[in-house]
C-alpha cells in the first residue's frame, strides 16, 4: 500500500514522501495514529492544504522534544534490584521500569520512546537510547544495583560481581589453614 507520511518515521522517511509500506502496517499503525494518508489524488491535494500546519507542529513537538532532550541527555540513574552473587538480577529491568524511573524524576516519557533491545538482566552501568522525537535521540545511562552504596561504587569503576565485592573478602588471599586447624587429628580430646 502507498501511503503520505504526515511526519517523519525513522527508516521510512520524510514528511510530505510517499512511500510503499505493507498493508498490516499502515493499516494497524500509520493509518490510525494518523502518521500517514493513503496515497490517492483527494488526500494528496489534502496534505499539501495541510502542510503548513503539520511542518509548524512537527516544528513546535521538536522543540518541546530538544527541551526535555538537553535536560536528560547523559544523565544516570540508579536502579536498585535483588541480584545474585555473579551480579544476575533476580528479574530484570525492562523499558517499562526505565520510565516509572524517569516518571519518578520528574520526566514523562512514553514507553515506546524507550529503544532497550532486551531488557537488562545483570547489573553494571548500562547505557539506554530514548527517542523523544523521530528527530531527536539521547542516551541515559541506568546504574543497576544492589543497593545505594554499590551503585556509588559501582560509579566509580569498581566491578561488582566478585565475593570481594559484595563481601569484602579477597578470595585470593583465602587459605585453607583459616579455616581448619593443621594440627587437629581429627579426635576430639573429650572423646578419648
Amino acid at each position: 500500500m502507498e501511503v503520505i507520511l504526515l511526519e517523519r518515521i525513522s527508516k521510512l522517511g520524510q514528511m510530505g514522501e510517499t512511500v510503499k509500506v505493507r498493508d498490516g502496517f499502515a493499516r494497524n499503525y500509520l493509518l490510525p495514529l494518523g502518521k500517514a494518508l493513503r496515497a490517492n489524488a483527494a488526500n494528496k491535494t489534502r496534505f499539501e492544504a495541510e502542510r503548513a500546519t503539520l511542518e509548524a507542529r512537527n516544528l513546535e513537538r521538536k522543540s518541546e522534544a530538544q527541551k526535555v532532550a538537553d535536560v536528560l541527555d547523559g544523565k544516570s540513574f540508579i536502579v536498585v534490584r535483588s541480584a545474585g552473587e555473579t551480579g544476575q538480577l533476580y528479574g530484570s529491568v525492562a523499558a517499562r521500569d526505565v520510565v516509572e524511573i524517569l516518571a519518578a524524576e520528574g520526566f514523562n516519557i512514553g514507553r515506546n520512546q524507550v529503544h532497550l533491545n532486551t531488557p537488562i538482566k545483570a547489573i553494571g552501568l548500562h547505557k539506554v537510547e530514548l527517542q523523544l522525537h523521530a528527530e531527536v535521540e539521547i542516551n541515559i545511562e541506568l546504574n543497576v544495583a544492589r543497593s545505594a552504596d554499590e551503585a556509588e561504587r559501582q560509579a566509580k569503576g569498581e566491578e561488582l560481581t566478585s565475593v570481594d565485592a559484595i563481601y569484602g573478602v579477597d578470595e585470593d588471599a583465602l587459605r585453607p589453614e583459616d579455616f581448619f586447624d593443621p594440627e587437629a587429628d581429627g579426635i576430639d580430646e573429650d572423646e578419648a
